[in-house]
């Protein structure tokens, strides 16, 4: 497990001084980060042979949020290679060494001039060296779209929501889902998953279902097409 400690700091809490599930979904991506770069498999790297990683799906169980200060460990490792894609958990011990959140990801290795998939070499792969997939219940990458939902008041992407890719990070449709949910509502599981890539200045037509405890918020273009799915477990 390749792995960094950090405390939680102000930035990554919340109105009531916890964490939210998108600061724990940056842990993560920062973990992987750190990882890629550490192997020599970093964005540099990846851009100078024309590919890159796409995120395609996130699975995140929370045990609990974590307050400010708390020193926390961040882990992560690669547990499959499969033709295009590849798969990837991850881990946030706190103090106690006990879990306070986990996840597993599957990404997928992208040509940067076609956009498709491409298939993952030894070179790719190189560096991350697979350990066993962590003890969870993997639920599946799709989320089931409710037949019906209601459409929220629009907004237009900002610079501020891009990444190095110069899209959407993947990251940020959580943070603007949770704009939906409840204020003090504890998201105990949340998944993701990734259609289509938003750019600056796109517009983003939010849609909202709620049910038995379950907030799915698509996140999609002017034309209905789906950019993000994310599913909110509360409790």
């Amino acid at each position: 497990m390749f792995s960094f400690q950090t405390k939680v700091r102000y930035s990554e809490i919340d109105m009531d001084g916890r964490t939210t599930v998108s600061s724990i979904v940056n842990y993560f991506q920062d973990c992987s980060t750190f990882q890629s770069e550490h192997i020599g498999q970093g964005i540099s790297t990846l851009i100078e042979r024309g590919k890159g990683w796409l995120l395609t799906s996130w699975q995140v169980d929370i045990k609990r949020q974590l307050e400010l200060g708390e020193e926390i460990k961040v882990g992560t490792w690669a547990h499959d290679f499969k033709g295009l894609y590849g798969a990837r958990n991850f881990v946030i011990y706190d103090e106690k060494g006990e879990i306070a959140a986990s996840a597993n990801t599957l990404w997928a290795l992208v040509d940067l001039q076609t956009g498709h998939p491409t298939k993952i070499t030894e070179e790719d792969s190189k560096g991350y060296d697979l350990e066993p997939p962590l003890d969870m219940v993997y639920l599946p990458r799709k989320i089931k779209l409710p037949e019906e939902s209601e459409r929220l008041e629009s907004f237009r992407v900002r610079r501020s929501n891009l990444d190095t890719n110069h899209h959407v990070n993947n990251g940020q449709y959580i943070e603007l889902a949770e704009e939906y949910l409840p204020q003090g509502a504890f998201v105990k599981q949340m998944r993701a998953e990734y259609k289509k890539a938003a750019v600056y200045q796109d517009i983003i037509v939010p849609k909202q279902s709620i049910a038995d405890g379950k907030y799915i918020i698509e996140l999609c273009d002017e034309n209905d097409n789906t950019y993000a799915v994310v599913e909110f477990v509360i409790s």
